[in-house]
């Protein structure tokens, strides 16, 4: 940059990642006619109708957010996905850049960008220099369930605020409360006390409720703590540890490499030192199958002393024929056994 550019507009450009407006241009005392000269000779690039880099050489991701915001105008906030981003909701980068702008308001789409618009942005708040504006954890995660392409993505943001303690309880329900639309808010009101609780994903929603719950079976201690041999800090996903039995829960179908497969063959081993024995299920076994899976878990309970019944979940339920003599694992699944799968939930995560 030279020396033509106003101090204050270049103090703007290096908290906004090296982008700028041509309003706030203008609105630091530059004409049009100097702005022009500096996108002729290079300078500067026109990034967005309006929106201009003061740097050359490659875009960064930082100076990307930037630019949709100055684009979308006053009012904008970086949301859905791309708050999720910010925020560490997730570690995926959102393929597009999702912004929010007040419902009273119209801007013209743009490629690789999604405008939404809303009448919930917090409007005042001051973000700290540097710092792109988005919406907060309750609220993007309100966005993301509402969009959500199925009802176990809806599950997956809302267990992973919990997860990664980025939300709390309180606050979720005003935010789910103030909207007048929002999908599956009904079965919200399960969900967010569970994910409060201890359910970190949806694979672990579907265990509690449909293998554990629905089978009457003694509910477990959710991420329980426990000191690895290598002195490390770790949590059992389910463990019932009145009867030294640890239940892992994997989301992956099938792991990618041996160090994933030599990770698990680790915490089975000190579970099997610091507590019992340790029983491992996969999304099939949760979803397509979660009567043979609590008869397995009943069947381990008991053979640790458990003394409680175990209940079918429905009339079609095959948890029951454990008590036949079969073990529960030579039942062969039919589809008219599972149980009914709720409207709008997918089969996989």
């Amino acid at each position: 940059m030279r020396n033509d550019i106003p101090p204050r507009l270049l103090e703007l450009a290096r908290a906004q990642a090296g982008i700028i407006s041509r309003q706030q241009a203008t609105l630091a005392g530059m004409a049009g006619s100097s702005i022009r000269s500096k996108v002729a000779t290079g300078r500067w690039r026109h990034i967005l109708p309006r929106v201009y880099a003061t740097f050359t050489g490659p875009t960064t991701r930082d100076a990307s957010l930037w630019a949709v915001l100055l684009y979308a105008g006053k009012g904008a906030q970086l949301s859905h996905e791309t708050a999720a981003e910010i925020l560490r909701l997730t570690d995926q980068r959102s393929a597009v850049i999702h912004v929010t702008i007040p419902a009273e308001r119209r801007v013209r789409p743009v490629r690789d960008v999604v405008i939404h618009r809303s009448s919930y942005l917090e409007a005042g708040w001051r973000f700290a220099r540097g710092v792109p504006p988005h919406t907060w954890t309750e609220e993007t995660i309100a966005d993301l369930v509402d969009a959500a392409a199925n009802f176990d993505d809806a599950v997956g943001w809302v267990t992973a605020g919990f997860q990664r303690n980025l939300v709390a309880e309180a606050r979720l329900r005003q935010v789910m409360a103030a909207r007048k639309k929002l999908r599956w808010r009904d079965r919200l009101d399960e969900i967010i006390p569970m994910a409060a609780a201890g359910t970190h994903s949806p694979l672990e929603y579907r265990y509690d409720r449909d293998v554990e719950r629905a089978h009457g079976l003694p509910p477990a201690r959710r991420q329980l703590p426990y000191v690895k041999q290598d002195g490390t800090r770790g949590y059992r996903d389910r463990c019932y540890d009145q009867f030294g039995l640890v239940i892992e829960l994997d989301g992956k179908r099938f792991h990618e490499d041996g160090s994933a497969r030599e990770r698990d063959r680790r915490r089975d081993n000190d579970a099997a030192v610091t507590t019992g024995a340790t029983l491992r299920y996969g999304w099939d076994d949760v979803t397509r199958t979660p009567c043979e899976t609590a008869a397995q878990l009943y069947a381990a309970l008991r053979a640790r002393g458990y003394r409680g019944a175990l209940k079918p979940c429905s009339a079609a339920c095959t948890s029951l024929q454990w008590d036949e003599g079969r073990p529960a694992r030579e039942v062969k699944p039919a589809a008219a056994r599972l149980p009914r799968q709720p409207a709008g939930e997918a089969k996989r995560p």
